[in-house]
């Protein structure tokens, strides 16, 4: 059955996240603590099935409301699969979308991509570094070491992020080999990517109360009180939050 063979293939990636990249979500954690508490903000950017990473963290119950999601049409699936493929390796496209952003000094970024090998959530990293902002990388090391850049400086995400978080994922992405299937099968990147942004988030929650700093959470819309409680903090927070 590979349904369950997928099962335990993903239970092997989420013990390895376990065992090696702790430390690295902790630190990425202790950083957006700090930028909230400053009052800055916290950008989330990926480009084809990684800026689901975006949606992920923004307004969604139990999430934070103060999360900026980067998410430009051109470079999502909805608006032409393999035209978000070309945008995402077109050169100067980063620099317009952080200003477009209001992407700041002391402000921090989770770049999302599974290769890190593109252009523009390398430029996005590059660009956010000038800026003075914190870029963590949320990526697959295996695959990225794997592949040469395919930015004209040679660069890779890896190579620009303060933090690196690892997916832990293969090269491809895809994990399952299967008899009679020239391809592997059964993608790992979005299934971690999801884990690994929650584990980040509760781990920020836990640093704000910590510091004496209530979070700014978004209970469902569909639980009683939801409504208005959402409501609220939306309206708190509408002109720091572009999307909200």
């Amino acid at each position: 059955m590979l349904g369950r063979k997928y099962l335990e293939e993903i239970k092997k990636l989420c013990n390895k996240v376990e065992t090696t990249q702790l430390e690295n979500i902790n630190r990425a954690a202790e950083v957006i603590a700090d930028v909230i508490i400053n009052n800055n903000t916290l950008h989330v950017f990926g480009t084809g099935h990684s800026h689901i990473f975006a949606e992920e963290m923004f307004y969604r119950a139990g999430g934070l409301v103060i999360v900026n999601p980067i998410l430009e049409p051109a470079l999502m699936l909805h608006d032409g699969a393999m035209k978000s493929t070309r945008m995402e390796r077109l050169h100067g496209y980063a620099a317009i979308l952080a200003e477009e952003h209001r992407i700041a000094a002391g402000d921090v970024i989770i770049i999302a991509s599974n290769s890190g090998r593109n252009v523009v959530p390398i430029e996005m990293a590059q660009v956010c570094k000038n800026l003075g902002v914190t870029v963590i990388a949320l990526t697959s090391v295996a695959h990225s070491n794997a592949v040469t850049s395919r930015h004209h400086k040679g660069k890779k995400l890896i190579d620009l992020a303060d933090i690196v978080i690892d997916n832990c994922g293969v090269y491809g992405d895809a994990i399952l080999e299967v008899e009679r299937l020239r391809s592997k099968t059964g993608p790992t990147s979005t299934v971690m990517g999801a884990l690994i942004v929650n584990m980040i988030l509760v781990e920020v929650v836990e640093k704000l109360l910590d510091k004496g700093f209530e979070p700014p959470i978004f209970i469902s819309a569909n639980v009683e009180g939801g409504d208005a409680h959402d409501r609220d903090l939306i309206e708190k927070y509408r002109d720091q939050y572009r999307c909200l």
